[in-house]
């Protein structure tokens, strides 16, 4: 079996004092969740999550490696895939989607975002994610 490993995070903004969290909608399946992707030779997992949110959406951020979730599936007959994620403090708002795999991107409010998210082991780690961010984050 071959054996894949991706990185991203859940994003959020604390703007003015309400949580907002960055979905995208991919092009390869059109389902909603999180920005991520492949590991590239040489790279961290740090690294690999900062390079794919900055290619997917634009947007630099502050990483926090205190929450760290690996998710597990097959995508494919023959595929094993491990995803990293970590949470994400946005230094910025703005929005520049790379359109070859980004239908859609945008910042929702918590239940919106809940019930965005396609996949239940992605709402599993929305939940995680967002409880970490509100008894650690500091805005």
């Amino acid at each position: 079996m071959n054996q894949e490993k991706s990185c991203g995070a859940v994003v959020y903004s604390n703007n003015g004092g309400e949580l907002k969290f960055l979905l995208i909608r991919h092009v390869n399946g059109g389902h909603w969740s999180f920005p991520k992707g492949h590991v590239e030779a040489g790279e961290t997992e740090v690294q690999t999550a900062l390079r794919e949110i900055s290619e997917e959406v634009g947007l630099e951020v502050e990483l926090d490696t205190g929450f760290r979730r690996v998710t597990s599936y097959s995508p494919a007959k023959g595929i094993w895939k491990d995803v990293v994620y970590f949470a994400a403090r946005a230094k910025g708002l703005a929005l520049k989607t790379q359109k070859e795999e980004i239908l859609q991107a945008g910042w929702f409010p918590f239940a919106e975002a809940k019930e965005k998210i396609t996949y239940p082991n992605d709402v599993k780690l929305f939940q995680e994610a967002v409880a970490y961010v509100k008894r650690h984050s500091r805005a």
